[in-house]
């Protein structure tokens, strides 16, 4: 096998393609971060039980966002795919199957989200809380056919290579969810205080009017025309959906299983104090703001290899693939820099304990080794979404993050009496495992070439099928 040697005018034009597809999903993402500290900054100064219900309600509904997303994140490469093979007449019937998986997804998540009763005496939610958070849940829950919809729409614009959408109206969002939230939880213009019930009803209000706003765009923009996306009515054709659950699913399985991890780890170190798990939440918050950017990344990777599918351009895979996951390096090598040089002052933009500042900054800087895994992890996946890959690195994610990273991490923390720093100096080995795995994988499937036989040009389906492979 010959080296990989890029071409320096190949390498620019691919980097500079990404960065220009990324800079809006980053910020996008931030944008999303930015709902959450805004509900809990508007909750914190309603009083602390609101902000304990809000707190609580949100990290179930997050594990719906999860699974809304994961399922429509099969949109971005089938739409890039097929735009890239120049068959842009096929992308209307692909999203209008979306518009029915996303309805599904959402009246399912809907009814989930008014149930979860069992999952809140499973976590052991305060009786205190209990009413307020099922009030929240309540409200929210109608927001969830808007959600799962709102992410067809930016598949289908992301899938295009038209990602500014997705930054704009998301800090839209945000425009509108702060006088909406303070209006409905303080209780002014004559309405009466609704409390965490009414962070619940803006959030839903803003994530509708986020759907309407973007899906009003998508019909009348000019980079939509002759997409033909909602010429005629399409009922649902099973295949054609089982073909997007077939990439969509793995991957609300994967983000589950991160997610899952990090909540389990968070449940586990509340058992040793206040001050460990407000310096685990500290470091938390840190590190899930520096990953918007790895993430947007690979959202942009992923079209760019998925275009690359689509035109039959084995090189392109590989320059779309190893130009993102360095570039990926390179903003890590930022990102954990901060983390490693200013950790304290870091964690005192938090808090103003002492106490929860040292033990956090301990944490900041397990968090800064882990910044290249982390990266390489998620940058590698987004290249294999690219090629329709999802359910090996589903069973990956699932192997490293909870074969490695939790026993390790429990092990650390309880048994060699580590506490949080042993929790985490598991997660930065299942995120090593994972990053391993998932750029071997991607290396192997590059240079093989074995997603040739299921590119658009391979068969005439509507929606090429996702790589059986091994």
């Amino acid at each position: 096998m010959k080296p990989f040697r890029p071409e320096r005018a190949r390498v620019q034009h691919e980097i500079g393609a990404t960065v220009r597809l990324a800079i809006p999903l980053i910020l996008a993402q931030l944008a999303a971060i930015g709902s959450n500290v805004i509900d809990a900054v508007l909750s914190g100064h309603v009083s602390a039980h609101v902000l304990g219900a809000v707190a609580v309600g949100a990290s179930l509904w997050s594990l719906a966002i999860v699974c809304g997303i994961g399922t429509m994140m099969s949109v971005p490469p089938s739409v890039a795919q097929l735009d890239g093979a120049g068959r842009r007449h096929e992308v209307g019937s692909v999203f209008r199957q979306a518009l029915w998986l996303a309805l599904a997804m959402g009246v399912l998540l809907w009814f989930a989200v008014r149930h979860a009763g069992p999952l809140i005496d499973l976590i052991g939610v305060a009786p205190s809380l209990r009413h307020d958070v099922e009030r929240f849940l309540f409200a929210i829950s109608w927001g969830a056919p808007a959600l799962t919809c709102y992410f067809a729409l930016r598949g289908l614009s992301e899938g295009l290579s038209l990602t500014k959408p997705s930054m704009f109206f998301g800090f839209g969002g945000l425009v509108v969810l702060v006088p909406l939230g303070y209006v409905l939880m303080f209780g002014k213009l004559g309405i009466p205080p609704q409390g965490a019930h009414g962070c619940g009803i803006a959030t839903a209000t803003v994530l509708w009017l986020e759907m309407l706003g973007f899906g009003t765009y998508v019909l009348k923009h000019r980079n939509y025309r002759g997409l033909n996306l909602l010429e005629r009515f399409e009922w649902p054709h099973w295949r054609r959906i089982g073909a997007l659950l077939h990439i969509g699913a793995p991957m609300a399985v994967t983000l589950l299983a991160e997610g899952g991890l990090f909540v389990a780890a968070a449940l586990l170190l509340s058992t040793l104090g206040e001050d460990v798990i407000a310096s685990h939440q500290v470091a938390l918050n840190v590190a899930a703001l520096f990953f918007m950017i790895p993430l947007g990344l690979a959202m942009a990777i992923t079209v760019r290899v998925g275009n690359a599918v689509g035109r039959g351009d084995a090189r392109g895979v590989r320059y779309a693939g190893f130009c993102g996951i360095g570039l990926t390096l390179l903003t890590q090598l930022v990102s954990a820099s901060l983390m490693l040089a200013l950790p304290h002052f870091i964690a005192s933009l938090y808090t103003h304990d002492d106490k929860v500042i040292e033990l956090a900054a301990q944490l900041i800087v397990l968090a800064g080794f882990f910044q290249f895994s982390d990266g390489i992890q998620v940058a590698a996946n987004g290249a294999l979404r690219g090629l329709k890959d999802t359910r090996a690195p589903m069973a990956i994610t699932l192997f490293a993050y909870w074969g490695v990273g939790m026993p390790v991490g429990w092990w650390l923390a309880f048994h060699h009496g580590l506490g949080a720093r042993g929790m985490w100096m598991g997660l930065i080995a299942g995120l090593s495992v994972a990053a391993a795995m998932l750029f071997t994988r991607f290396w192997r499937s590059a240079w093989r070439e074995r997603w040739r036989r299921h590119a658009p040009g391979a068969a005439e389906l509507p929606i090429p099928v996702a790589p059986g492979m091994t």
